[in-house]
């Protein structure tokens, strides 16, 4: 039986402990996309009193693996950067929204926009995943 997109990503979530420790929530989510969202909390800034870096980079990479895995392929990132062009602070609100620019047999590519409870970008994360010949489900 092929699993749904909601399935397959619930599946995984129900294993992804670091994601629901940083208190991520899914938002929307298909094959090819998904918006992810968590809070800034005090354990997430840094010395200089803004969120981490790690922070939108965990964003993004999460948001990335629930929507290249939703294909129904078990897919892992191979390459991964991100560019942060705004800070975030302690009780900002972030969302992930990534989207599939490109999917082939084996290897696919994503963007991801991390944006501010004011829709300001604060990140911007690009990624390449590998399809494994493993389905889920």
């Amino acid at each position: 039986m092929k699993l749904t997109p909601q399935q397959i990503v619930e599946r995984m979530w129900g294993e992804d402990a670091f994601s629901q420790e940083l208190g991520m929530e899914i938002l929307d989510l298909g094959a090819g996309f998904c918006s992810v969202r968590l809070r800034v909390q005090a354990s997430m800034v840094n010395g200089f009193k803004i969120a981490h870096g790690g922070i939108t980079y965990s964003l993004s990479d999460s948001a990335m693996a629930f929507a290249a895995n939703a294909h129904g392929k078990v897919a892992m990132s191979i390459e991964t950067a991100i560019s942060h062009v705004k800070k975030a602070v302690l009780g900002d609100v972030l969302t992930a929204h990534c989207k599939e620019l490109s999917r082939g047999k084996i290897v696919g590519r994503f963007e991801v926009e991390v944006k501010n409870q004011e829709e300001q970008v604060v990140a911007l994360f690009k990624g390449t995943v590998f399809y494994t010949e493993e389905s889920w489900g």
